[in-house]
């Protein structure tokens, strides 16, 4: 009876340790979550709104200008629209930043607007299957979002894909995230930190992450989220440790 008491106390240690090493996944991944909004709500109400500031300032000058008949002013119109170009380059670079680090959409709309604005700006035709009607939970909306913006940037930049299938839906009560592409294949969790940080984002929630990546046959990435249970008791473990 001792050696089995001792070996019962043991086995609710192991799994003590290992649902805290789950939940400081948790904490880290909530603080990493949070820390990217902060960045972008910082990028769009500090350095976007001088830029904007700047650039209006600028056509100003330039319009007044070429009002203008010398030759000197002509010139130095041309500058200042160059200038003005140039700024509005600046302001889109980094409002591309921003929607990489957090996109605004996601917050404000949802995974399926998100993932359509995504859809839009890439450069590989997208079909795009959302069977899901309402809001998600924020935790899996966000490594959601990740899970198929990572695989469609990997489509584009290395697979040499002509064609990406992007499925999402909700089955019994977990969230299943399917992307396929039909490029060179040859993709692996080793092969960069990028697929790396989706597998531990969805572990870290309780979910599993799949990848099939035959050389010449395409890649397919597919994540399960559970919606209830275990992901949300690690998260909520996790938000508790980021608010003390």
């Amino acid at each position: 009876m001792a050696d089995f008491s001792e070996l019962v106390a043991t086995a609710i240690a192991n799994a003590d340790a290992q649902a805290e090493l789950t939940a400081s996944r948790a904490r880290i991944i909530a603080t990493a979550d949070e820390t990217r909004r902060k960045i972008e709500r910082d990028l769009h109400d500090g350095a976007q709104q001088r830029l904007v500031s700047l650039a209006l300032q600028v056509r100003k000058a330039q319009a007044a200008v070429q009002a203008e008949v010398t030759p000197d002013l002509r010139q130095l119109g041309t500058e200042l629209k160059t200038i003005a170009t140039g700024l509005s380059n600046a302001l889109e670079e980094l409002r591309e930043l921003a929607r990489g680090l957090h996109p605004a959409i996601l917050a404000e709309a949802g995974l399926g607007p998100a993932l359509r604005a995504i859809a839009r700006r890439t450069a590989v035709p997208i079909e795009l299957n959302l069977r899901i009607n309402d809001r998600l939970p924020e935790p899996i909306e966000i490594p959601a979002y990740y899970v198929v913006s990572e695989a469609l940037a990997n489509a584009a930049k290395h697979a040499h894909a002509s064609r990406v299938t992007v499925d999402i839906e909700v089955v019994d009560g977990v969230l299943q995230v399917s992307v396929r592409d039909d490029g060179i294949g040859g993709a692996d969790f080793t092969g960069g930190s990028g697929l790396v940080g989706l597998k531990d984002r969805v572990e870290a929630l309780g979910g599993r992450i799949e990848l099939q990546s035959e050389l010449g046959v395409g890649t397919t990435l597919f994540a399960k989220l559970p919606l209830e249970g275990n992901a949300q008791e690690f998260l909520n473990r996790g938000l508790q440790g980021l608010r003390r």
